[in-house]
């Protein structure tokens, strides 16, 4: 069966800025092609698209991921059985996910002020979960089903029972949020309930050497007098400024499966897919790791970007840079990078015979990137969206790819 992949590469240009920094405050970096390169975790930028996904979908769309998932479930519970104390609710909740996932809840020990005096909460896993707001309804639902009276023995009396226990287990089990579907879960306790993820985010790479610099700053007391002269405070901030590729790929057949797959009377669903592959395109594009950003101010935008439709394997353009980038004769690393993927990318296709019928589309700013108009079609932002999300739901409704790639 042919699959279909879609390829997103990004080139953006970024100011002085520390987006992503490590345990000691530099910007994160990485040695490729033998030099020094500014680097963007991958975990960075998921983080930033899926901050994104909040003006791009509607809330009941999206997941929560958080150790707090009795206070999150208690609260629903509470919703639906207004008679309940907060206290019974986290009860019911801790139950009714012990239940449902095999998760270990522990309540947590926080300090009072200054009296040594500790305070318990509402327990909590000991990891992060990945729930739905669907799945947080459905287990909020079970648990006042089952616990009719709000008694606690009720509910577990309610889970003794085979069918009920399996039900709790389906709840977590379907009704996949986007963000659950393209980026994955783990659930340590229950690894039946895992999904593998549909989007893989490569660590943005810068495609040039870069050296990491530091700004010294001092801050003045407001409350200084003539005489006092001196600083409030000095301190040091790091940063780098570059030229980033970013990477992203999504497979839209696991995408289909993990949202659910199939519709009401049983057919592939390509809908909801195009929603969710539509949302990760513009997300993962217009989105930015915010490290620092109130110190830097690096709002920018990519100067270019390519989308391409494959059905075989996702394909980076990596090796473009992997000899770094100099800079033009006037300055600037962005009109060579174009230059060089326009050369890379119909070399490396012709190599491996990627006849890439599938499509592909080229968002380009300036005339720096005019090399790259020869890739695709060249769109606007929310036309690219669309022309990607419409062609995804056709091949998937199709059920197969018309024109497989015969490479790699």
């Amino acid at each position: 069966m042919n699959r279909t992949i879609i390829d997103i590469h990004v080139l953006q240009t970024v100011p002085p800025s520390n987006l992503n920094r490590d345990d000691t405050g530099t910007p994160k970096s990485a040695v490729y092609g033998g030099r020094r390169r500014a680097r963007v975790s991958s975990q960075a930028w998921k983080r930033a698209t899926r901050t994104a996904f909040s003006e791009l979908l509607d809330p009941s769309e999206l997941g929560v991921r958080t150790k707090r998932v009795v206070e999150v479930l208690a609260e629903r519970i509470s919703v639906l059985d207004t008679s309940l104390s907060p206290a019974a609710a986290e009860e019911l909740a801790a139950e009714t996910l012990a239940t449902a996932t095999g998760v270990k809840l522990a309540v947590p020990k926080r300090r009072k002020g200054g009296g040594g005096d500790e305070a318990e909460s509402a327990p909590e896993s000991t990891y992060l979960m990945f729930l739905s707001s669907r799945q947080f309804d459905a287990l909020a639902a079970l648990a006042v089903e089952g616990a009719a009276d709000g008694d606690l023995k009720t509910l577990k009396e309610f889970f003794r029972t085979r069918e009920n226990k399996a039900r709790a287990r389906r709840s977590v089990d379907t009704g996949h949020s986007v963000d659950i579907a393209l980026f994955g879960r783990m659930v340590a306790d229950s690894t039946d309930l895992n999904v593998d993820a549909a989007a893989q985010v490569a660590h943005a790479l810068s495609v040039h050497a870069v050296e990491v610099e530091s700004d010294y700053f001092t801050a003045v007391d407001d409350k200084n007098t003539d005489a006092e002269t001196g600083a409030g405070m000095i301190g040091t901030v790091d940063f780098n400024s570059s030229t980033l590729y970013r990477y992203a790929a999504v497979d839209a057949n696991q995408l289909q499966e993990n949202l659910g797959g199939l519709s009401e009377d049983r057919t592939p669903s390509a809908d909801p897919t195009r929603r969710a592959v539509e949302a990760f395109i513009e997300g993962f594009i217009t989105s930015l790791p915010t490290g620092k950003i109130n110190t830097f101010g690096h709002h920018t935008l990519p100067a270019a970007v390519i989308v391409k439709l494959r059905t075989r394997r996702p394909i980076s353009f990596v090796g473009a840079f992997e000899e770094p980038v100099e800079t033009a004769e006037e300055g600037g690393f962005l009109r060579r990078s174009c230059e060089r993927l326009a050369t890379y990318v119909p070399e490396l296709e012709k190599a491996f015979g990627l006849t890439d019928k599938g499509g592909t589309w080229v968002l380009r700013v300036g005339q720096d990137t005019e090399a790259l108009s020869s890739l695709g079609e060249e769109l606007a932002l929310s036309e690219l969206v669309t022309a990607v999300g419409a062609a995804v739901a056709a091949r998937l409704k199709a059920g197969e790819s018309t024109q497989p790639e015969t490479g790699a």
